[in-house]
């Protein structure tokens, strides 16, 4: 780097170019629907792994002999997966810049989730305000579902969360360097 040169760059730029910085309050408007750009597969590891860690102890996610003999003939990935995973999809198009997530209300399983079935976040704004004891955030509510390949709604729900105005208290996580690259 040349002498008088910044490695400072203005917010939201990375080489001059635009990055992604989430939504904040003002950019979510009432009736957007929002579609994640990913999609994610469920893998056996995924489930197994959450269904251990969090301690459930139902055959049906982990034993394939006992699932065998189920309604379903397979392993369920545990629903809770499902939620936290479709939670997840949608977080980059609704609350990456949230503060807090406050709730989640009507929760519906409506199709079952199998180790190779891959989700993605489908969700719309149904109401937000400022917030009434922080003026750096504003309260929004969605909802939210996930949906198969097989174009199936597996799960919808509703979630609040509180998500920081333009202007809050957010701030560049990226912690930047004064060394140069190694590979000149």
């Amino acid at each position: 780097m040349g002498e008088g040169q910044s490695t400072e760059e203005a917010p939201g730029t990375h080489s001059g170019l635009p990055t992604w910085q989430g939504p904040f309050y003002e950019t979510l408007n009432v009736g957007d629907v929002l579609r994640s750009r990913l999609g994610r597969t469920v893998t056996e590891a995924d489930n197994v792994w959450f269904t251990c860690l969090t301690m459930n102890t139902n055959q049906i996610h982990f034993n394939t002999e006992y699932a065998a003999r189920t309604t379903y003939g397979q392993c369920l990935v545990n629903s809770t997966l499902t939620l936290a995973l479709v939670t997840g999809l949608s977080v980059v198009d609704t609350s990456e810049n949230a503060a807090a997530n406050l709730g989640w209300d009507r929760v519906s399983l409506p199709k079952p989730v199998f180790v190779g079935d891959t989700l993605w976040a489908e969700s719309e704004i149904l109401e937000k305000r400022d917030s009434r004891s922080n003026q750096a955030v504003g309260i929004v509510r969605i909802r939210s579902r996930g949906i198969n390949q097989r174009r199936e709604v597996v799960v919808e729900f509703e979630r609040t969360f509180m998500v920081y105005k333009q202007h809050g208290e957010t701030a560049a996580s990226f912690p930047g360097t004064d060394t140069a690259w190694s590979t000149e």
